[in-house]
């Protein structure tokens, strides 16, 4: 269990501006991951395995991608007691993301505001760091899993938005135990397009066409997921739904963050530009989740992910219809120690 409890850090980290804090952290965990300094924030790893896309996940509770875009803290992070890691999201080629200030936090609704928008430092440098995680190659008898998160940079036309998806495919496919098609970031413009009908059948398409040659050429299928907003209506869920099926993807990531502002009127930095993430995203995104589910069928894997700020509310999320569910701003506010008690809910809950 962790020595330092994130209750003594908390109070300096909120001090500072939220993507000080964000660089701070990351900088900190990279410099610890792997030596004895780790034991200040690691925990034991809840065993509750679950079987999803031909991977074995060795508990239900995962990271959230956008924390570490740039794979440099995989066995940092992995030490905390996830049983998946997800990163990035990674571009073909390193973009600065939006004007600074880009990240807000609302403490008093236990959310987040962010337009980063996909800050990374590329395609190349995001392999390299993720070949130099030792964690998953330490011969555990179930090791921890890894999606790799993969986007469209910003200059790219959307016209050809899809060679970027694809060159991010060729990428990082060797090294993915599944990859998550990012469609849904508010951050990005016109990303939120390709969630359409006719856009989101020629990306899948492609992507389903160059998936086969790439398990041919590396010998191992790599399973597929779409990461989708929730702020869509039911037609649309039922849309993305069919295109799933048809296209033969292998999960969906349920949901980024929200550009709705409904919850958080009034107060400070709610009308800041961006996606809402925290408790606010919590039953609009359980709401997507169930209709996935309805649409989708029992068997069809889902990562609930949006709001989990409590062990109840992970194991919620799985009530909800989801499989397994991610973190993000939960480990924000409530630190490493939600990881083992969302994990143990489920496994008590399930």
């Amino acid at each position: 269990m962790a020595l330092f409890p994130y209750a003594l850090a908390r109070p300096f980290l909120f001090g500072l501006d939220a993507e000080a804090a964000h660089e701070l952290t990351l900088h900190t965990l990279a410099r610890a991951q792997g030596t004895p300094l780790e034991w200040a924030y690691c925990n034991s790893r809840v065993d509750d395995p679950v079987t999803l896309a031909g991977l074995r996940f060795p508990n239900r509770v995962g990271l959230a991608a956008g924390l570490d875009k740039n794979a440099r803290c995989i066995d940092g992070l992995g030490a905390m007691g996830f049983g998946f890691v997800e990163v990035g999201t990674v571009t073909p080629k390193p973009q600065p993301g939006n004007p600074k200030p880009r990240m807000f936090r609302l403490p008093r609704a236990n959310a987040l505001i962010n337009r980063l928008g996909f800050n990374n430092d590329g395609l190349d440098a995001f392999i390299a760091n993720v070949q130099r995680s030792s964690l998953r190659a330490s011969g555990h008898r179930n090791p921890m899993l890894l999606g790799l998160n993969i986007g469209k940079n910003a200059a790219t036309p959307m016209e050809r938005a899809t060679d970027d998806y694809l060159a991010c495919l060729d990428g990082v496919y060797p090294h993915a135990d599944y990859v998550t098609v990012n469609i849904s970031s508010p951050n990005t413009k016109n990303l939120r397009a390709l969630q359409g009908d006719a856009a989101l059948d020629t990306l899948l398409g492609a992507l389903a066409a160059r998936r086969e040659a790439l398990a041919q050429q590396h010998q191992k299928r790599v399973p597929l997921f779409l990461k989708i907003a929730p702020d869509l209506d039911e037609a649309q869920v039922t849309v993305i739904a069919a295109a799933l099926l048809r296209h033969g993807m292998d999960g969906v990531v349920a949901t980024n963050t929200t550009i709705d502002r409904e919850a958080i009127k009034g107060l400070p930095h709610a009308t800041e530009a961006g996606g809402l993430s925290g408790a606010p995203v919590f039953e609009a995104s359980n709401r997507v989740i169930g209709q996935l589910r309805a649409a989708l069928g029992k068997q069809f894997p889902i990562i609930g992910v949006g709001g989990i700020l409590s062990a109840q509310d992970a194991l919620g999320k799985i009530r909800a219809g989801a499989d397994v569910v991610q973190l993000y701003t939960g480990l924000i506010y409530k630190g490493p120690e939600l990881v083992r008690q969302a994990a143990l809910s489920i496994k008590k809950g399930a």
